[in-house]
């Protein structure tokens, strides 16, 4: 009797695996809405109303006026002796553990926000620029970054938001470069004196 219900068991098996059609067919992934807009916007030259081109003392009332940041007057600035440039430096709270910005002619050309990793992620502010300014211009382990002629913005890794005004910081460069060709040939006809 066992063995016959064996036997019936492994028939029916055998049967069924016989019967059965294959059937190529593929299941698609449902659709996703792209994250990116169709038009983005341009990436931003401001945070908090804290902007890009912002006079020195527009930006120390502005940090002053913000309770997000613990700017505490002229001793976070520096005076930046070789470039003639502005640092202020202040501590945030909440989200900005650390802000710095740069000025040259007393205007705002660098701002940079460290955040605090414990409250904010990366993923969370990638996603958020994906969505407004569209898809990164430059994409690597390092940063993100969105940039046109004017503005360049990045995300860089752990997790800092940098804004460039590329008009004055292009200019700097070119500066700079001036100059280290003048130092170059001062040096050479120096050597030549030998």
């Amino acid at each position: 009797m066992k063995s016959f219900l064996l036997f019936l068991l492994l028939f029916t098996v055998f049967l069924q695996v016989g019967s059965q059609e294959t059937f190529d067919h593929f299941i698609p992934e449902p659709e996703r809405p792209p994250m990116a807009p169709e038009f983005p916007e341009e990436p931003p030259r401001q945070f908090r109303g804290l902007s890009l081109g912002m006079a020195l003392e527009d930006l120390k009332t502005a940090l002053t006026n913000d309770a997000i940041f613990n700017y505490r007057g002229d001793r976070d600035v520096s005076w930046l002796p070789m470039r003639e440039e502005t640092l202020i430096e202040t501590t945030g709270m909440s989200f900005i553990r650390r802000a710095y910005f740069q000025l040259v002619a007393d205007e705002v050309y660098i701002m940079s926000f460290t955040l605090d990793l414990r409250l904010m992620d990366h993923y969370s502010v990638f996603t958020t620029f994906v969505r407004r300014y569209g898809e990164p211009n430059i994409l690597n382990p390092a940063e993100s970054v969105w940039e046109n002629g004017d503005t360049r913005v990045s995300i860089e890794r752990p997790l800092t938001v940098k804004y460039i005004d590329m008009t004055v910081f292009n200019r700097l460069i070119e500066n700079s470069r001036a100059g280290e060709s003048r130092e170059i040939l001062s040096r050479g006809e120096f050597l030549g004196d030998f």
